[in-house]
């Protein structure tokens, strides 16, 4: 079954841009677009895409607002990509701390964003890490941390997976460097994003650099 995705941009040029790099892959359908954030929940609920490529800066609902809006209302959300011009802005990051699941830039390359559908879709990596190593020690002072790692009861073993996962290794990988089987990692990453409340890795490891439990420089 391909990946299905929704275009919510307010630039009709970039979502012709974003609709002709993805359905030029055999695995990747464009279901649907919107010009604003505002639009989202209706279509999500009609279409059911797996991913939302969605501008960060929109003049109705921007996404950081439809992020939370989608992630409150929908049952099942689906993945949200959020697409910016600027790498290091404070929306991204509140767009990632509202759920969103990653970012792009609008001046990625074909093979980038095809990459980016493809890894969010999957959930099992980190998009960008080095880019919300980055965002996480610019703008994380500025917010609480959600939950204290200390009150989170994480054993040995997970408190080594999250940090892998903040380095952004796939779930294979951190099973090589564990010495373990793949199934064994994944039941550790989702006790560990029970554990942390998190949505998904992306939130996981943004509450682990937060709480200082990883250290983003």
């Amino acid at each position: 079954m391909p990946v299905t995705v929704l275009l919510v941009d307010d630039e009709p040029l970039v979502r012709a841009g974003l609709r002709a790099v993805l359905e030029a892959q055999p695995d990747i359908e464009v279901v649907g677009e919107a010009a604003d954030g505002a639009a989202v929940i209706p279509l999500v609920r009609q279409l059911r895409p797996d991913v939302v490529a969605m501008d960060v800066r929109m003049p109705l609902m921007n996404g950081i607002e439809a992020t939370r809006a989608v992630l409150r209302t929908v049952d099942s959300p689906p993945r949200i990509l959020v697409v910016t011009t600027f790498e290091e802005d404070e929306y991204v990051y509140e767009a990632l701390r509202a759920g969103a699941d990653g970012f792009l830039l609008k001046r990625a390359r074909p093979a980038e964003i095809v990459h980016a559908v493809r890894l969010v879709a999957e959930g099992e990596s980190l998009l960008f890490p080095a880019s919300v190593r980055r965002l996480a020690a610019r703008y994380g002072d500025n917010h609480p941390p959600r939950t204290r790692l200390s009150d989170a009861g994480l054993t040995e073993r997970e408190a080594d997976v999250l940090r892998l996962m903040a380095r952004g290794l796939s779930n294979a990988e951190v099973a090589a460097r564990l010495v373990v089987g793949t199934e064994t990692v994944k039941s550790h990453v989702s006790a560990v994003l029970a554990k942390l409340g998190a949505r998904d890795r992306t939130q996981a490891v943004i509450a682990a650099y937060e709480s200082g439990f990883v250290t983003p420089g």
